[in-house]
């Protein structure tokens, strides 16, 4: 049996969370599956997920592609919802740090992850 790992949210996450639950009702319920998911596989798992490089960090920051989010009838994990994590292999903890919808924005900030991790 493998260790649980541990979720935490940035309080910028937060605020994304909040925001998108206007538009997609089941996102918190979404969330949970993938936090089972991120249980058996924490790590980069092409083509769902990858590897974030050229960030200068030593943290490994993953960028999930594909969510399923069921407010989004008919579209399964291509839902257009992106989720960029952080993922520390040693303590077995996933801190979330961005989640927004393809249509809003183009890429991932950049400048919260360089700000918040080393």
């Amino acid at each position: 049996m493998m260790n649980k790992i541990e979720f935490d949210e940035l309080s910028e996450f937060k605020k994304d969370l909040k925001r998108l639950l206007k538009k997609y009702r089941t996102l918190e319920e979404d969330l949970e599956v993938v936090k089972l998911d991120l249980n058996d596989e924490p790590g980069e798992s092409p083509p769902f997920s990858f590897r974030i490089d050229n960030l200068g960090l030593e943290t490994c920051i993953i960028k999930i592609k594909k969510i399923a989010c069921k407010a989004l009838k008919g579209r399964g994990v291509n839902s257009g919802l992106r989720l960029i994590y952080a993922h520390f292999t040693d303590e077995q903890k996933i801190t979330f740090i961005e989640l927004y919808h393809k249509n809003d924005k183009e890429n991932e900030d950049k400048k919260r992850i360089t700000d918040n991790f080393k």
